[in-house]
């Protein structure tokens, strides 16, 4: 099978690297693809935003499956445009995309589809706002209605920094604060059929302790041995079943990869929010532990033939993701800098060093974003994976690096 790869993020580089070495899977393409994932794949310059661009590039190189990674390309349509090529294509349509691209639009279908979520209200007006703000109480939460790359979401005590957010967003929705730990479970569907994954928890703040503003992810780890043992069949039967049927009941069915951001909250599961792609910390994770065919799973969800494939297997062990960020990040990183020791870093066994926010500047491996790198370790446990992890992470350089470095440090209690 050959398959092409949209996108040049962390997510789209752990893809392409699931894919190079799925036995299924003789070529890897990735457009426009990273550093990093040149080093095993061919790299092609196309502008992901561009459908009919892409639609082309997978005409020319014969790709028997394209994987759209990122959400923006997805509600541009990106992946209608290669779908009508005839071309095989996991990714969702512009229309079913909308889960992500619009907070408001996914309170709505949730509603429709009776999946337990968090109350809220959609404001356009600063008064709207001040009355959601007064109605829920602290702590704050507002979401920037539309796409916003994981940090469009503001949770705050602070009343006057939550209307501050507000006012740099033409819409946003207010919501009740939801307590208990978040998790992330995400589901491949074909627009019927439901294929969940294992559940993942990934690190939103930018430092330790839960600290700081909110990121797009730094760091996240699989599985979560303290989660309710029936949680993946309860969500699946209370929140993706129902979101996946109510979309296809609107003439918009969601084939590719649905993502919930769930709270386990004192009164039971709720969504925090939908995505329309593999999120990111958490794909890195996920795929490490990934023991069966990325390829054929994925395939069969763009083709129609869900319900005929295996259920995803799973080593043993623990996978634990820790994200490097460049000087500055999340506000204004820094590019430019020099990196060394990625080399290093994956000499150590069980460890895999993807790349984000990288560029080639004169020969060099230089910092061209806000997550540069991510290291991800398989251990028997979580302390093996932790330590593994945190080893490679300390192999690294570059000027202004940060990390967490609490990832997976502290995990809850079991609950039922």
């Amino acid at each position: 099978m050959r398959t092409l790869v949209i996108g040049s993020g962390g997510r789209e580089h752990a893809l392409a690297l699931a894919l190079s070495r799925d036995d299924g899977v003789t070529e890897v393409h990735a457009a426009p693809g990273n550093p990093g994932i040149g080093t095993f794949a061919e790299l092609h310059d196309v502008d992901p935003m561009d459908g009919a661009a892409v639609a082309d590039l997978a005409e020319r190189v014969r790709a028997d499956l394209v994987v759209v990674g990122p959400e923006a390309p997805l509600v541009a349509g990106v992946a209608d445009a290669v779908r009508a090529r005839g071309v095989a294509c996991f990714g969702a349509s512009a229309d079913a995309a909308r889960i992500e691209g619009s907070k408001a639009f996914a309170k709505e279908v949730m509603a429709a589809a009776g999946v337990p979520t968090a109350m809220a209200h959609v404001c356009e007006k600063p008064d709207e706002v001040a009355d959601a703000l007064d109605a829920f109480g602290a702590p704050f939460v507002v979401k920037d209605d539309g796409l916003a790359a994981g940090k469009g979401v503001l949770v705050t005590g602070d009343r006057t920094a939550a209307l501050a957010h507000a006012a740099g967003c033409a819409r946003v929705v207010v919501e009740e604060f939801l307590d208990g730990p978040e998790v992330s479970l995400f589901a491949v569907t074909d627009g019927e059929t439901v294929v969940p994954l294992m559940p993942a928890q990934d690190f939103k703040r930018a430092y330790d302790g839960d600290e700081g503003p909110n990121t797009g992810g730094m760091g996240a780890y699989a599985p979560l041995a303290w989660a309710p043992t029936d949680l993946v069949e309860q969500v699946t039967e209370r929140v993706l079943q129902p979101t996946v049927d109510e979309l296809r009941r609107r003439g918009t069915p969601f084939s590719g990869l649905l993502y919930a951001g769930l709270a386990l909250t004192s009164r039971g599961v709720r969504v925090v929010e939908f995505n329309a792609r593999f999120g990111d910390p958490e794909t890195q994770a996920l795929l490490a532990l990934l023991g069966s065919s990325l390829s054929r799973l994925l395939y069969a969800a763009a083709t129609g033939r869900l319900a005929g494939v295996e259920a995803p297997r799973w080593l043993p062990g623990v996978a634990v993701t820790v994200v490097l960020a460049a000087d500055g990040y999340p506000e204004s990183p820094r590019k430019g800098d020099v990196i060394s020791g990625i080399d290093a870093a994956q000499e150590l066994d069980g460890v895999d060093v993807v790349q984000a926010g990288t560029a080639l500047s004169d020969g060099a491996l230089v910092t061209a974003g806000g997550r540069v790198l991510s290291v991800t370790a398989l251990g028997e446990d979580l302390d093996e994976a932790r330590s593994r992890a945190y080893e490679g992470v300390h192999r690294i350089r570059f000027a202004g690096e940060h990390h967490r470095t609490d990832i997976a440090a502290r995990v809850p209690v079991r609950s039922e």
